[in-house]
Parts: C-alpha cells; sequence; structure tokens
C-alpha cells in the first residue's frame, strides 16, 4: 500500500494565510513556495522519519523545515497528515492544546 499525504484544516489555514503573505508581496515567491511545499511533502510521504521529533508537543509529532517555516505531520501506516505549518519563530507550544500531549 502507498502512503500518502493529506492536509488538515489547521494547515490548510495556515497554507493560506502564508499565500496571502506572498501574494500581498510576490506572486512568484508565493509560487515557488507552493512547489517547495508540494515537493517537502512527496519527500515526507518517502522518508516520513526525516523529520525532527517534536515529541513534547505531541507523542508523534514531526517536522520538517521550509524556508523559514516548519512543516508538522504525523506519520501513520497509510498516510502522512500534515497538521500545521507554522513559521519557525512561532511559539510552537502556544499552538498545540494539552489535548494534543496525551
Amino acid at each position: 500500500m502507498t502512503r500518502r499525504y493529506q492536509i488538515a484544516p489547521a494547515a490548510s489555514r495556515d497554507l493560506n494565510r502564508i499565500l496571502d503573505y506572498f501574494l500581498e508581496r510576490s506572486i512568484d515567491a508565493g509560487e515557488k513556495f507552493v512547489d517547495e511545499f508540494e515537493r517537502k511533502c512527496r519527500n515526507i510521504v518517502s522518508f516520513p522519519n526525516i523529520g525532527k521529533s517534536y515529541g513534547y508537543l505531541a507523542p508523534t509529532l514531526r517536522g520538517g523545515l521550509l524556508n523559514d517555516y516548519i512543516v508538522l505531520y504525523i506519520v501513520t501506516d497509510e498516510l502522512v497528515e500534515v497538521v500545521r505549518i507554522l513559521h519557525g519563530r512561532q511559539d510552537l507550544e502556544a499552538q498545540f492544546p494539552e489535548s494534543w500531549q496525551e
């Protein structure tokens, strides 16, 4: 069975905010970010354990850098779920409720 990736609603909102930011500054940079994001997701599907563990936020949470952002994801047997896309300077702990840490 081939693993695939899925974008969670919170990650979709994050991505939309990022693209809105680029839309105000540079459409070319926004298109480049989307291409790099899709490439990052395909890479994570191929090598799901390549990302750093963010277990202090949620037990199975991993993340990979994409420019100034961290693509945070959870891996199952069938799926890589991208749960958030956050700027590296954000307070990551504030973005994850305690219920994620169980």
